[in-house]
């Protein structure tokens, strides 16, 4: 949809410091990958066994969704302009080209799938301010999806101060990858369903359930990030690197809401391995991979 709205109040978020670690892939072997879905490809594996639902998620439109049948993305060609995160315009002016290729990306998919897409209203602040799902910025969040008005939301310099001022583009493309993926899963309902399924059940089955929904994110993030790889020049070094940015958006302490670095890395890693989205189906996945 172009250039978004810059919100240009002021200045200031505490952001999440980032670490390093090692990419975990081995559990997605092609010979032992896939636990079976009826309709479309599936996820990671859980040894071959059947397996029930670990929740009660209320439909089909986590399970079995439209989303899942289509096949790969494709081939995304896009490129990103030069990155100075010391430069606020130059990182608006990145995220805003990316954001423009997740536009082209996941409309033609949905277009595939003969479901309706509209492309998320961006909103890019500089400081404090407010969104239909709260005010922002918030300890640790640099960026965010508001699913009630379809609002990608990111904080133009918190993203650099939480990516521990990264000079590696490919940082910033899994961020708004990620955060695309929600809006992505508000486009199939699935955010709708997830909502309804978490109204009302304990804390323990809602956190498992917010796991689901965000390991979802980040696989269809990596289904993104694997199409349009070569035409960012992603390669092993940027996969790597990537891997190491999802590891730091996992739980650590007393969180348990977006699944372990361990998990966090797979489901990433499978959809850019995958590069289809029916890959992506956390909501039938066994229990010891969304933990």
């Amino acid at each position: 949809m172009g250039l978004g709205v810059s919100l240009t109040l002021g200045t200031g978020l505490a952001a999440v410091a980032f670490t390093g670690f090692l990419a975990f892939s081995a559990m997605l072997s092609s010979s032992d990958a896939a636990w079976s879905h009826p309709v479309a490809s599936a996820g990671p594996a859980d040894g071959g066994g059947e397996h029930q639902r670990a929740v009660s998620t209320g439909g089909d439109m986590l399970g079995d969704n439209p989303l899942y049948r289509i096949g790969e993305l494709g081939e995304v060609t896009c490129e990103a302009p030069e990155l100075d995160p010391e430069d606020p315009e130059s990182v608006e002016g990145f995220v805003h080209e990316i954001a423009d290729c997740l536009d082209r990306a996941w409309s033609a998919y949905f277009a595939s799938a003969g479901m309706e897409f509209s492309s998320p209203n961006r909103v890019y602040w500089y400081s404090a301010g407010h969104s239909p799902c709260g005010a922002f910025p918030t300890q640790g969040t640099a960026a965010f999806y508001c699913q009630a008005n379809q609002g990608l939301y990111l904080g133009v310099e918190d993203i650099v101060e939480a990516s521990a001022g990264s000079d590696r583009p490919e940082a910033y493309t899994f961020l708004l990858s990620h955060e695309y993926g929600h809006h992505v899963q508000g486009q199939s309902r699935i955010l709708a369903e997830f909502h309804e399924a978490r109204a009302g059940v304990d804390r323990e089955t809602a956190d498992e359930l917010t796991r689901r929904n965000e390991l979802q994110a980040n696989c269809l993030g990596g289904v993104f990030l694997g199409a349009s790889g070569p035409g960012l020049g992603h390669g092993g070094a940027e996969r790597e690197n990537i891997l190491d940015d999802v590891g730091l958006r996992s739980d650590r302490g007393g969180d348990h809401t977006h699944g372990s670095a361990r998990n966090g890395r797979l489901w990433t890693a499978h959809g850019m391995d995958r590069v289809d989205p029916g890959a992506c189906n956390t909501w039938d996945a066994p229990e010891d991979l969304v933990e």
